[in-house]
């Protein structure tokens, strides 16, 4: 044999060692790689979970901080959940590129404390079989020392029954007349839903927003087709069924002190075109000045935003009102009007906004880094924002005391500042043309201000009409839904039919 053939096998040794010591450490590249992805993951997690958090405590403490914050809040939760779930597919995968290699430690990402699970939840003790002999020695001389509970969350899937109601019936040996018990109640004459199933329809349609078509998908999907003309039978059925319910809401809604009041638009599919609705909310909410009566909040329909919708709506009522200068309110606050003049009382955060949106600096400053014309920011509005802003700083203090507590403290601290801010109004608004912006925004609070300055008379008035906006805030999350209302009828006497189309409906 030559000198060739005996170093061969030698030289493949050599080749198959540097191979393996070239996929070694490869292996530790790729999984230094892993690690590093990972723990960038969960530092963008953990930096937009420490904002959120400080931005919702922030809220908690001292209010909303500008017009935005609850849109902001909602943004960075949608951030938060890309970025965890981002985070927790590198950690697995920084794991997996770990287990190939013996040098490079698995990255364990650093997560949030996790809360406990609710304690009312039911809880199904699942013992693990224990052993039944050491492992160690193999004796069987086993003593309990204690032991280790691994909570998980778990869900029991949707289950769907058929109840079947029994009425045997008899014959009487003796007269030969025929007894049977009475038929069991029924939400719905004849109906073929149960009350738990009516109550699920109604909240997935306008808790949950979801369109009775897409509830119908899915419920075939479960193996239980229900039809879409069904589901809009039993929800129209269900209306008149809570009917007396809703009229005794309203009427302890009208029967409040002061009401919030607002209206929001609804688009209405038509004949070839999309219509513009209204829906009008009542909200009658004491907690503010510390009132015993339960809030509530009632709803209406209408086709058009004519001025004879609300006074039609509140034509029996001679309380407070808080909305904002919409002109329709006006014949409501006419002294001669029976059974009484309701009393105007507006929104700050209306007058507020007028100048925010001419003092947004970081608005100012987006629109720039889009590209946009560069945007002026007014001195004179921010300055108005700031004394507004005093005037919200007070009140968040009142949130919750009685009436007169609430008045009293209006008298000392908020009248002189709106002196001060109607003097400097007036003073600042004679320098400014018609046609200004911030001139403008001024008029609106300076030609109203009778209205705008009621709450520092009365302690009941709110300084804003925030709970009428947050009432109609389930309609502006259903419009993304179901785009548009059912068909809209010539006929007067029907209000929104519901008609199945392409895209959802309601």
């Amino acid at each position: 044999m030559d000198a060739a053939s005996q170093a061969l096998p030698h030289t493949v040794d050599a080749l198959r060692s540097a191979l393996a010591t070239a996929l070694g450490r490869a292996a530790d590249v790729e999984a230094d790689l892993a690690a590093e992805r990972a723990e960038r993951s969960a530092d963008r997690a953990l930096i937009a979970h420490l904002k959120l958090q400080i931005l919702k405590l922030n809220r908690e403490r001292f209010g909303p901080r500008s017009e935005r914050t609850a849109r902001l809040l909602d943004q960075l939760e949608l951030q938060l959940e890309d970025l965890e779930a981002s985070a927790s597919e590198d950690e697995l995968a920084a794991e997996q590129a770990a287990a190939k290699t013996t040098r490079v430690a698995s990255f364990e990402r650093r997560k949030p404390s996790r809360q406990p699970f609710p304690a009312d939840l039911p809880r199904e003790r699942v013992v693990e079989p224990a052993p039944t002999s050491c492992a160690c020695c193999g004796g069987t001389r086993l003593a309990k020392l204690g032991e280790d509970v691994t909570e998980t969350l778990e869900v029991i899937p949707r289950q769907w029954k058929v109840i079947q109601h029994v009425r045997e019936k008899f014959t009487c040996r003796d007269c030969e007349k025929i007894s049977q018990p009475p038929a069991p109640f029924h939400v719905i004459p004849r109906g073929l839903a149960g009350p738990s199933l009516l109550a699920m329809i109604l909240f997935e349609k306008f808790g949950q927003h979801q369109p009775l078509n897409r509830q119908a998908e899915r419920y075939a999907r479960e193996g239980v087709p229900l039809s879409l003309s069904t589901l809009a039978d039993q929800v129209g059925a269900c209306a008149v069924a809570l009917k007396p319910i809703h009229d005794r809401i309203e009427a302890h809604v009208l029967a409040a002190a002061r009401l919030h009041g607002d209206d929001t638009t609804v688009p209405v599919l038509a004949k070839s075109k999309c219509d513009t609705g209204r829906c009008w909310v009542y909200v009658r909410d004491d907690r503010p000045f510390s009132g015993p009566e339960p809030p509530a909040a009632v709803f209406y329909y209408s086709r058009d935003r004519r001025g004879e919708h609300p006074r039609t709506h509140l034509a029996t009522y001679s309380g407070i009102l808080q909305a904002d200068a919409y002109g329709g309110y006006g014949e409501l606050y006419a002294a001669g009007r029976k059974p009484g003049p309701v009393t105007e009382a507006l929104c700050w955060a209306h007058g507020r906004r007028k100048f925010f949106e001419l003092a947004d600096i970081a608005g100012a400053a987006r629109k720039k880094a889009r590209g946009k014309a560069d945007v002026v920011i007014s001195p004179m509005a921010l300055e108005a924002v700031q004394r507004i802003d005093a005037l919200f700083d007070i009140e968040r203090d009142l949130n919750g005391l009685t009436a007169d507590q609430r008045l009293a403290a209006r008298q000392d601290l908020s009248k002189p500042l709106l002196d001060d801010l109607h003097a400097w109004m007036v003073q600042e608004r004679g320098k400014l043309s018609r046609g200004n912006d911030v001139a403008k925004a001024m008029d609106y609070m300076l030609k109203r201000w009778d209205a705008f300055t009621r709450f520092v008379d009365d302690g009941r008035v709110c300084l804003t009409n925030n709970a009428a906006e947050r009432a109609l805030r389930g309609i502006a999350l259903g419009r993304k839904s179901w785009l548009f209302a059912g068909f809209r009828s010539r006929r007067p006497a029907r209000r929104l039919h519901v008609q199945p189309h392409r895209h959802g409906e309601t």
